[in-house]
């Protein structure tokens, strides 16, 4: 399996806009497919966004698309999230998942479909 390790969360006004990290270590990074899920107090883990093993192909949850980037740099096994006019709704802890085996393109997106997740990160939006 792979080590994961987000980063950049933090606290900021509404309308900003922040760039969260996911640093993995491990076996090889791309051979996964990576996700973002975030989760708010009382709530259920939600899908924010997946990406391919190559990068070429992203897809994002409802609350995500317009707004939110996922990509990822191979070389650096990195994966990012870049989140866009934030608002206090998407204060969560954000997390990253790695996704090993074949699955078509976009159907990863329940918390299951990924294997291994890291520790999170929180991203707090003040009104």
């Amino acid at each position: 399996q792979v080590q994961l390790v987000e980063s950049g969360g933090g606290l900021v006004q509404a309308g900003a806009s922040l760039r969260l990290s996911c640093l993995a270590s491990g076996r090889t990074f791309s051979s996964y497919a990576m996700g973002w899920f975030r989760q708010a107090p009382g709530k259920e883990r939600e899908f924010v966004g997946g990406i391919n093993v190559s990068g070429d192909r992203k897809w994002y949850g409802d609350s995500a698309k317009g707004r939110f980037t996922i990509s990822r740099d191979n070389a650096k096994n990195t994966v990012y999230l870049d989140m866009y006019n934030l608002k206090p709704e998407d204060t969560a802890v954000y997390y990253c998942a790695a996704g090993g085996g074949f699955r078509p393109v976009g159907v990863r997106t329940k918390p299951g479909d990924f294997d291994s997740w890291g520790q999170g990160t929180q991203v707090t939006v003040s009104s």
